[in-house]
């Protein structure tokens, strides 16, 4: 990872925390109950800890993404408006997959399904549009990701594979993912235990799913850009945990 996107991404970081800071400065509340059983600099902590997440959400993580997917040489555009073209049929099937994997009835089998609605060839159509989070092309591929929280819930997912089978509906060479930028349950893609999203995608088999390590090192093109993003994280936490024990 160069000099100039580690110094990039070091910004926002640094940005995010600050703004958490600044908020939690800002909002300090008098919380007699709290600090008589536990204490005020842990109460102060835990607000903190709140406003830093509403700051590291999803566009601090969109904007990681698409300034180490530029670096890699990809092109880049975040929340992509896509118009497409897809068969009713196809239509039609995606929301028979989607509503069988949501209750249960089935499970998820994501090459099979992909087969189901590329097979219409016939038959009236509907333009539909699908917002992605990221969209990348490189050497004539597009890539369409739907970046969600690390542990989404059951709409969330079904909304991003419904998106992702139009997708595929409308061309077979669109490449299309569903990201999640770390894993809750470990370091392992075998360890994310979040059973929520299992119904509807195989997490821990299907190559639409990219998890934690598997994510990053797909966006930089290299197997150790997870490990050079935590490093970037480490170096400037020397420099925020220093501000946050001045709360």
């Amino acid at each position: 990872m160069n000099k100039d996107t580690r110094s990039q991404i070091s910004h926002i970081l640094l940005d995010c925390v600050d703004r958490a800071l600044q908020r939690t400065q800002k909002n300090r509340s008098h919380r007699p109950f709290h600090d008589a059983l536990l204490t005020k600099k842990l109460v102060q902590a835990s607000a903190f800890e709140r406003s830093f997440s509403t700051s590291f959400g999803q566009g601090p993580i969109e904007e990681i993404s698409s300034i180490i997917a530029n670096a890699n040489g990809f092109e880049v555009e975040r929340q992509r408006n896509t118009h497409i073209n897809v068969f009713k049929g196809a239509i039609d099937e995606i929301e028979r997959i989607c509503s069988s994997l949501r209750s249960k009835e089935k499970t998820p089998n994501w090459k099979k399904e992909v087969q189901k609605v590329t097979a219409f060839s016939k038959g009236d159509t509907e333009v539909r549009r699908v917002i992605s989070d990221l969209w990348l092309k490189k050497n004539g591929v597009e890539h369409f990701i739907s970046i969600k929280t690390v542990k989404p819930n059951l709409d969330q997912t079904e909304k991003a594979k419904n998106d992702m089978l139009l997708l595929k509906a409308h061309d077979p060479n669109f490449s299309v993912y569903f990201g999640l930028f770390y894993n809750p349950g470990g370091s392992e893609r075998s360890s994310y235990n979040w059973k929520v999203p299992s119904s509807i995608f195989n997490m821990h088999q299907d190559e639409v799913v990219l998890i934690g390590s598997d994510y990053w090192n797909f966006l930089g093109g290299q197997q150790n850009t997870y490990e050079n993003l935590l490093q970037i994280f480490e170096e400037v936490g020397q420099i925020t945990q220093q501000k946050i024990t001045k709360l």
